[in-house]
């Protein structure tokens, strides 16, 4: 805190005049440090006797033991140490945010707990939706990722199918007729695509298949929960399912060449599409079967939304 010098040659009359409130506001809250001569009359100088008024910080508002004002106080108290000065320890929430956070991601199930009947309902619509997953990561690892994408558009064709024969809705002329070029971009790329096998193209269609299930199972659940809190509950209970089985399979795997050389025979390229990072080759007749499915797709999801529209 800068500190002012005050001598008797020096006017008085040009300093602001404070009133009562704040001439007695100083008085209480400052304390008179030091009183000495500066200069030397020998030198030429004139004597000159000054006060240093200093603030008091501990005012009954804060206390002296607050953590923000230690650095404040050792600086007040004239201590070269005063930018050493240790923080106190925080607290437990300010000290592990993550851990605190975290907790709350668990407080939904309070929110809308299920008990066994609605358990049992939400097991076939888990297996089903881990059941795809896994399949669709089989057709991934045996043919191009491209390929796959091709085959898994064919899941609106099931999906009609299913809602059909199985649960006895009426699909209206103009949705089959949307999924035609579906079916037949899907059959052009698959005829002519390089990395073919059927391994790929088996797991694929068994992913298709695993989705359409998870889906008339989960209209049977949606009793009362709504699509997303049912999403939340049966990628919880796929997780628990696929984890036997990936230490059975994969487990021996792991511990004999360790995470990071699993991790490393898989490699980043089956994260990314084949085509564009990988220059997966593809044939004139495959790119024209996998456009004529996506043109498909699109005109299903557009004549879908336009039927569910006039309904409301």
């Amino acid at each position: 805190m800068e500190s002012r010098v005050l001598s008797r040659a020096t006017t008085l009359s040009s300093l602001p005049r404070l009133n009562k409130f704040h001439r007695e506001h100083i008085a209480t809250n400052a304390s008179l440090l030091s009183v000495k001569s500066i200069g030397s009359v020998s030198d030429g100088g004139n004597l000159v006797w000054g006060r240093q008024l200093r603030p008091e910080l501990c005012s009954p508002a804060i206390k002296k033991g607050s953590v923000l004002l230690r650095p404040c106080l050792a600086a007040a108290d004239g201590k070269d140490s005063a930018g050493e000065e240790k923080v106190a320890p925080t607290g437990f929430f300010s000290k592990y945010p993550a851990l605190v956070t975290g907790f709350f991601f668990f407080t939904w199930y309070f929110l809308n707990p299920i008990d066994a009947n609605l358990l049992k309902l939400l097991i076939p619509v888990a297996v089903c939706h881990a059941l795809g997953h896994v399949t669709s990561n089989v057709s991934f690892a045996a043919v191009a990722v491209s390929f796959t994408h091709t085959i898994k558009a064919l899941e609106p064709f099931f999906n009609a199918a299913a809602s059909q024969f199985i649960l006895g809705q009426s699909i209206p002329i103009t949705l089959w007729l949307s999924l035609a070029p579906v079916v037949l971009g899907v059959s052009l790329a698959s005829l002519t695509e390089l990395s073919f096998n059927w391994l790929g193209f088996i797991s694929a269609m068994i992913s298709n298949i695993s989705f359409t299930y998870r889906s008339i199972y989960s209209k049977k659940a949606m009793t009362d929960m709504d699509s997303t809190n049912i999403y939340a509950y049966i990628s919880i209970i796929a997780l628990i399912v696929c984890i036997p089985p990936a230490l059975i399979l994969e487990g021996p795997t792991l511990l004999k060449s360790g995470f990071s050389d699993a991790i490393a025979q898989v490699g980043l390229v089956k994260f990314v599409s084949d085509l564009f990072w990988v220059g997966n080759k593809i044939s004139t007749q495959t790119g024209i079967g996998t456009a004529i499915a996506i043109a498909g797709v699109a005109l299903y999801s557009f004549i879908k939304a336009k039927i569910e529209e006039e309904k409301r």
